[in-house]
């Protein structure tokens, strides 16, 4: 028996390098397999086009992309070529011979992967026979009216296709890596290894099918995930078929990953499988020059935003707005999963502490979440229109104030100040200040819902009685409809109105992953997120104080929901108790820690899980050591040496703490000495070791 290659990371491009020269490292391909890929369904779209640069940069050439062909999303996003490698053209000649479509390009978007996608429509005509063959090897039936389930047949059948066309042009070399993602893609890997084709597979689970569908019904998942009984639960949804698509593909393959340590508890009693390895979900950090230009774009977008809420509230602006604060929450309208439950209970419970310690500082909450509505609310359009009409009354003023102060400072005069405005002027002015006059309260969304009667925030609202009252500190508005820089409301794509904002409040029940938090992070702006979602979990492990950078974790595992709120109330009130400079110290603290969640250090646990599948497929040609990487090392962001060491951090015990306490943190507080430590704890990618030669690790020896 020929003696095993080791694994190591040794390469310049990044490639696994073996002592052996019989098996060029250019030949090694990796195909990864989305329904997402150039098809923007879900948060999987996100994942795989923001991780292709750093893929791309890894592999080169040897990295394709394998996804369904829709004409309108290739014609704007896609740029044809001819396959760079031959046997991938060989292999698609061989398909097209037969009837089916198969197109190639470069998919443009940052890394410009090669792409291969299939028209689905092109081999409907052999769903029934490859549905026949997919019962024979898996006895899984596909209901004739689930049209994503039997989409899901034809594009696995194709793809499995397309890996036995390739790799038979090898002859048995270990060629190959196969990346699926999700249960639609999960049946090219089932096909795949029926075969016994020689293609290393990994499937990753971003979220479980039955997971989502049981948090969506309301159900305690987390507290009872051991006494579910799984194939009634998928069966009384009419989701069995699916989720033994899902279970099937989690068993045959080599290596099982997910993307959260939450997700990976919920996959070993939901799919009965220990993922091997967690691979986190990560985004394409971008560097401004200057270090504090994301401040500078804080002020600018908080001055737009400022404006709309100008207009929002006219004729009841009776709050500074250098003393409010802007909250959010976005997604989708999940009205429990995406915890709008518990935020709107905590903004209650909020209202009532400003107004009982009666503080100056007002909180404005924008809920970005989008339902089906008529159109734009005509009390939200006039608001807009009021605003504009005060300002240009206010520049015409202006302007002739400015001449006639001009003219008698020529004149050596110092002009009258009761004189200098006539008649004319203030009936202008009167005639403005009437116009803002309002017989009705600020309205707390800005479109005219379809059946507001069921929406469940704005009967919540109106449980709670947040309705945006002169007395309330806390002011609700629902935007249900994604926002855009061509709105005639609020003008801002949402980017802008992130970085514009002081805190986005994300307390999800049900979140394998979270980029809406991730997303805040990486722009300088504080969030909550929670200990059942996949990004709070990453940042309790890998941060010592999350609270002192700007991320605040609620206990939704093991608190009651009462608790929890009442938790997540103290960290909204302790926010509303700090000061600008305590403000501004916080969002530097964030922005520091995007480095944890760029794709060029998150990329190492895809490394991984590419060679512990490599190693575990060829088990006579491939080693690796089992126990790298090391889930934390070079990733351990200490407390702050300016924070004082107290259980709340960030926060004040006593709403009217003295100004003593903030002169005392300034002073301990030093940016760049801070900014240094804290780049010292991210280190470069690991380096996988050579295993010495001796017992091989069996299947289940291998855990991450």
């Amino acid at each position: 028996m020929p003696l095993a290659r080791s694994l190591s990371m040794t390469s310049l491009n990044g490639l696994p390098q073996w002592e052996d020269e019989d098996l060029p490292v250019e030949d090694l391909l990796l195909f990864e397999v989305s329904w997402e890929v150039t098809n923007k369904v879900g948060g999987i779209y996100t994942v795989i086009q923001t991780k292709a640069r750093t893929t791309a940069d890894e592999w080169g050439e040897n990295y394709f992309l394998v996804g369904p062909y829709f004409e309108h999303n290739v014609k704007t996003q896609v740029e044809a070529c001819e396959p760079p490698n031959p046997a991938v053209k060989k292999a698609m000649d061989t398909m097209k011979s037969q009837g089916c479509q198969v197109f190639f390009g470069r998919w443009l978007i940052e890394g410009s992967p090669y792409v291969l996608l299939f028209d689905i429509g092109s081999a409907a005509c052999n769903l029934d026979r490859w549905k026949g063959e997919f019962w024979d090897v898996s006895n899984i039936g596909i209901p004739f009216h689930d049209r994503e389930a039997n989409d899901a047949v034809i594009f696995g059948s194709l793809t499995a296709w397309f890996l036995k066309e390739l790799s038979c042009q090898f002859d048995d070399k270990p060629n190959i890596i196969a990346h699926f993602h999700e249960w639609q893609a999960g049946v090219g890997l089932i096909l795949s290894r029926s075969q016994k084709l020689p293609v290393a597979t990994i499937f990753t689970t971003h979220a479980t099918l039955l997971g989502r569908y049981l948090c969506a019904a309301s159900i305690d998942f987390y507290n009872n995930l051991e006494q579910f009984d799984i194939d009634k639960e998928a069966g009384e949804r009419q989701i069995y078929h699916r989720y033994c698509m899902e279970r099937a593909s989690v068993h045959c393959a080599h290596v099982f990953t997910t993307v959260s340590q939450i997700t990976a508890i919920e996959a070993e009693h939901m799919l009965k499988r220990n993922p091997d390895v967690v691979t986190p979900n990560g985004l394409n950090i971008k560097k401004f020059s200057a270090m504090h230009e994301f401040q500078n774009l804080h002020s600018m977008y908080k001055a737009r935003i400022q404006e709309f809420i100008r207009g929002h509230f006219y004729g009841h602006l009776d709050f500074s707005l250098e003393k409010t604060l802007f909250f959010f929450i976005a997604g989708r309208y999940e009205f429990s999963n995406k915890g709008a439950d518990m935020f709107l209970e905590a903004l209650s419970r909020l209202n009532f502490l400003l107004r009982v310690h009666k503080t100056d500082v007002t909180v404005v909450v924008f809920f970005i979440m989008p339902a089906k509505t008529n159109n734009f609310n005509v009390e939200t359009l006039k608001g807009q229109a009021v605003r504009k009409q005060l300002w240009d009354t206010a520049q015409s003023v202006k302007e002739k104030f400015g001449k006639k102060l001009y003219n008698a400072l020529l004149k050596g005069e110092i002009p009258d100040l009761n004189k200098i405005l006539d008649r004319d002027d203030i009936t202008i002015m009167k005639r403005a200040i009437f116009s803002t006059q309002r017989h009705c309260l600020p309205p707390v969304t800005t479109h005219n819902m379809i059946d507001d009667g069921n929406d469940p925030i704005l009967n919540t609202i109106r449980r709670i009685g947040l309705f945006n009252n002169r007395t309330d500190r806390v002011k609700v508005i629902l935007h249900p409809e994604f926002l855009s820089s061509t709105s005639p409301l609020l003008p801002l794509d949402y980017e802008e109105f992130v970085r514009g904002c002081h805190l986005g409040v994300f307390p999800s029940y049900y979140e394998p992953w979270g980029y809406t938090p991730a997303e805040c992070t990486v722009m300088g702006i504080p969030s909550v997120t929670t200990n059942l979602s996949g990004f709070g979990c990453f940042m309790q492990e890998h941060v010592a104080d999350p609270a002192a950078y700007g991320i605040y974790i609620v206990d939704r595992r093991f608190r009651s929901p009462d608790e929890s709120c009442n938790q997540l109330t103290q960290f909204l009130y302790g926010f509303c108790q700090q000061s600008r400079r305590q403000r501004i110290i916080q969002r530097n603290r964030t922005e520091r820690l995007s480095d944890l969640l760029d794709w060029r250090y998150l990329g190492r646990y895809y490394m991984h899980a590419r060679h512990l599948a490599l190693s575990r497929t060829f088990p006579d040609k491939f080693e690796m050591e089992p126990s790298a990487p090391l889930k934390t090392e070079g990733f351990r962001y200490p407390r702050p040496s300016s924070v004082p060491p107290s259980p709340s951090v960030s926060q004040h015990s006593s709403p009217h703490h003295s100004e003593g306490e903030d002169e005392d943190e300034d002073e301990r507080y030093d940016e760049d000495e801070e900014a240094k430590r804290d780049r010292q704890n991210i280190k470069s990618p690991f380096s996988l070791g050579v295993l010495p030669q001796g017992k091989k690790k069996q299947h289940g020896e291998y855990r991450n």
